[in-house]
């Protein structure tokens, strides 16, 4: 069973920059569709962006559109979330997931989860 690891979170000032990274052994991320989602204390698991299988076509959730930008390195076999002018309601763990469909409202169905990755946001 697929399990990802994402990586490259850490502590960042408002307005700063990082870029997440999602990864899995023997497992071939440009045949799904790669999702984001985040996790803040005390609150559920939300999406926050997609990346569809083949042409790449990209979804985000409202609160990081113009901000974030999903892509694919499939001679990387990896998928990242650049994120740009954060802000303290980042804060989360990031974790990433696979489905044969994109989808932001609900990660049922997604799997592959990982340990996440914590982005803390504050001055």
């Amino acid at each position: 069973q697929v399990q990802f690891v994402e990586s490259g979170g850490g502590l960042v000032q408002p307005g700063g920059s990082l870029r997440l990274s999602c990864s899995a052994s023997g497992f071939i991320l440009e045949n799904y569709a790669i999702a984001w989602f985040r996790q803040a204390p005390g609150t559920g698991r939300l999406g926050v962006s997609c990346i569809r299988i083949g042409e790449g076509g990209t979804l985000y959730s409202d609160s990081v559109k113009g901000r974030f930008t999903i892509s694919r390195d499939n001679a990387k076999n990896t998928v990242y979330l650049q994120m740009d002018n954060l802000k303290p309601e980042d804060t989360a763990v990031y974790y990433c997931a696979a489905d044969e469909s994109c989808r932001l409202y609900s990660d049922k169905n997604f799997h592959g989860w990982g340990q996440g990755t914590q982005v803390t946001v504050s001055s």
